[in-house]
């Protein structure tokens, strides 16, 4: 079978599902839907298990007879296991067929989940989430992989975006349904609720999913994954801890700086050999740079408003946890709403124009959260949260969209898992960015209180970061991402039709 949308020579479809090679032949339009879609079912199982489990944490705490804080240990762990093993995900996706490696992703992930519900102590629930995060740090670039390799280019928009929905309705939902399972059920049903949507993606995976690979897969770079591992763990891990009073004195901090040091001798060993694990390489390609480089600058400031917004409203402005849960949810709804819309307004605009204009609008509706007090109306509240998601999400959108467009078939492994390590990364730092500003001005107030101005501080620094992604941007050519924007395509078909601007 001839791969759709063209591909090279040494990509092979091992085989399609009698299903998906009825759809392909028909049209890809419903190919394009059902993959995301099952690829985001195992990002919904995912997400919803991260968020869910912050709700249930006081639960298990005192089940376990441990400490809530010393029981962040499970968290970071998992963090610990995506960090290492998403390097890894896109040679074992080309060594041994993407769709067996989705599946065994989603097996180790389910299987990692019965193994925490069962937990009885706390070493066994941190060797648990280390579990879960292997089969986690697999399950989402092997799946994007698919989607690469299985969907042609100019339906890669529409593509993405019914990935994402799911994806994002798992952090909306997640809070409630896990206070209501673990004061019901127990907090073990938690974990053990992920096993029918474990099932349900693996057999979705196995009838409708293609198995595509390459004929020559190149040897594992074990160096440059032990390299990369160990550095990028000490890295986010460090990142992650840092100012939060988790380990002693300066250790965190020294920490990052291994982890940089680490990184930095991975950045040599690749220079020197044929098929590193991470290949920077791929950063020679116009778009994917500027997706990688600018997405990673933007992420700083979204990475931040998690983190920043609950603590505004609890701390600075005395709400409750119910409260701000009501506000800040309407900004997922926002993003969820974007969806529907993405590939209309990348066609019409292309890539560079979009997110040009959509960035800066985007970093100011970061700056405008910090104005947000407690005698704004819920109204305008709510307005404003619902219009930073939909332009935060069409950023997210576009960004990765046009991140694959000129990358091959035969890359789209190695770029995943590049993309995918500076996603974290960049998220990572954006928490800690947001952290250091607020104590900061605690300590130029010599005061222990968070204020109000504070968070205005924090969230006008992390916009700044997130508009300096478009010098990225400036430096694309116009007619950048086409084959996946469509925006040239609709030009040339207006001047046949004769609607062409004059």
């Amino acid at each position: 079978m001839k791969p759709p949308g063209g591909g090279q020579s040494q990509l092979r479809y091992l085989h399609d599902p009698p299903v998906l090679r009825v759809l392909i032949v028909g049209r890809m339009t419903s190919a394009s839907r059902l993959i995301p879609l099952i690829i985001a079912s195992a990002l919904f199982m995912e997400n919803m298990d991260s968020t869910v489990i912050a709700t249930s944490l006081p639960a298990i705490a005192r089940d376990l007879g441990t400490d809530p804080i010393v029981l962040k240990l499970a968290f970071t762990t998992y963090l610990l296991s995506l960090t290492v093993f998403i390097p890894i995900s896109g040679w074992l996706a080309d060594r041994f067929g993407a769709r067996h490696v989705f599946r065994a992703a989603i097996l180790t992930f389910t299987l990692g989940s019965i193994a925490c519900g069962m937990a009885t102590s706390l070493g066994g629930l941190v060797a648990a989430r280390a579990l879960q995060g292997i089969g986690g740090a697999m399950m989402v670039p092997v799946g994007r992989i698919i989607l690469l390799r299985a969907i042609p280019k100019s339906e890669l928009v529409d593509a993405l975006a019914w990935l994402t929905i799911p994806a994002l309705i798992g952090p909306m939902v997640g809070p409630p349904v896990g206070g209501f399972i673990t004061d019901t059920f127990g907090w073990r049903w938690v974990f053990w609720m992920n096993v029918p949507f474990g099932i349900a993606a693996i057999g979705l995976a196995t009838w409708l999913m293609p198995e595509t690979g390459v004929e020559k897969v190149p040897p594992l770079d074990l160096r440059g994954f032990l390299l990369s591992g160990i550095g990028l763990s000490s890295l986010v891990f460090g990142l992650t801890v840092l100012g939060r009073d988790v380990l002693p004195g300066s250790l965190p901090l020294g920490m990052v700086i291994f982890g940089l040091v680490m990184v930095t001798l991975y950045v040599l060993h690749a220079r020197r050999v044929e098929a590193p694990i991470l290949d920077l390489r791929l950063l020679r390609i116009e778009t994917f740079r500027a997706g990688v480089v600018g997405g990673s600058l933007f992420r700083l400031g979204v990475g931040a408003v998690p983190f920043l917004l609950p603590l505004m409203f609890q701390i600075g402005y005395g709400m409750s946890a119910f409260q701000s849960g009501l506000i800040t949810f309407i900004a997922a709804v926002g993003a969820i709403s974007m969806k529907f819309g993405a590939a209309k307004l990348i066609r019409r605009f292309g890539f560079r124009q979009l997110l040009l204009v959509n960035g800066v609008l985007a970093s100011v509706s970061i700056a405008v959260m910090g104005l947000l007090s407690d005698t704004t109306p819920y109204v305008i509240a709510l307005a404003l949260l619902f219009i930073g998601g939909f332009l935060r999400s069409l950023q997210f959108t576009a960004m990765n969209a046009m991140s694959y467009a000129d990358v091959t078939s035969e890359q789209a492994s190695y770029a995943t898992g590049l993309y995918t390590v500076a996603q974290q990364l960049s998220l990572a730092a954006g928490v800690v960015l947001a952290a250091f500003v607020l104590e900061a001005a605690q300590w130029w107030r010599a005061e222990q209180a968070l204020m109000p101005m504070d968070f205005t501080i924090a969230f006008a620094v992390v916009a700044v970061c997130s508009l300096g992604a478009l010098s990225q941007f400036l430096n694309l050519s116009p007619s950048a991402g086409e084959s996946v924007s469509g925006k040239g395509a609709a030009a040339h078909s207006d001047v046949r039709d004769g609607k062409a601007d004059v």
